[in-house]
């Protein structure tokens, strides 16, 4: 299961086991330190070893299908339009303390949307580096609105922590072909 060798993800949602049954005294919750440590010190390895670009690629690409998989496990399918999605989605990531999502800019005939995450899991409180670093969330967002809407869409963060704002911004387009 995790150590075959293969092209293709082949995660499923089960892989994460029964947190409950395995974790009864520690329970479900962890420190944003202890989840950093680990996206970090993953992320530093593969760049040493891949260099930033492909690293990036792979970042986005687990963040992709984390998202799909987010929305397939976590999120209802019985929304009235696209502003009861967001409610929920909303919703679903403030109580699992993922992030404050809000919607800036919405154009629904043509997919455009800036989306912005306070206390982003993956930055915020972060030293100022000068860069954009939430390739993984960029990943995330692409695959919870791709399950969402059929679209394959170009997510890039413009504005981040780590850069100096103190929220996460993303630009949300359709995919060019």
């Amino acid at each position: 299961m995790f150590r075959e060798e293969r092209t293709e993800p082949h995660f499923t949602w089960e892989m994460l086991g029964d947190i409950q049954l395995g974790r009864p005294n520690l329970g479900t919750k962890t420190e944003v330190a202890v989840y950093r440590l680990m996206q970090f010190t993953l992320r530093d390895i593969l760049i040493s070893e891949v260099g930033v670009e492909k690293a990036d690629e792979i970042f986005y690409k687990a963040g992709q299908l984390a998202g799909r998989e987010f929305y397939k496990n976590l999120m209802p399918k019985t929304y009235k339009d696209f502003n009861h999605f967001v409610e929920v989605l909303q919703e679903t990531l403030k109580n699992l303390n993922i992030g404050i999502l809000r919607i800036e800019y919405a154009n629904l005939e043509k997919m455009f949307f800036t989306l912005s995450v306070a206390e982003d899991l993956d930055c915020s409180g972060l030293p100022v580096c000068g860069e954009e670093i939430c390739t993984y969330d960029e990943g995330f967002i692409n695959g919870v609105l791709f399950e969402y809407t059929g679209v394959d869409f170009r997510v890039k963060e413009t504005d981040c922590w780590c850069s100096g704002d103190r929220v996460c911004r993303f630009d949300v387009r359709p995919q060019e072909n």
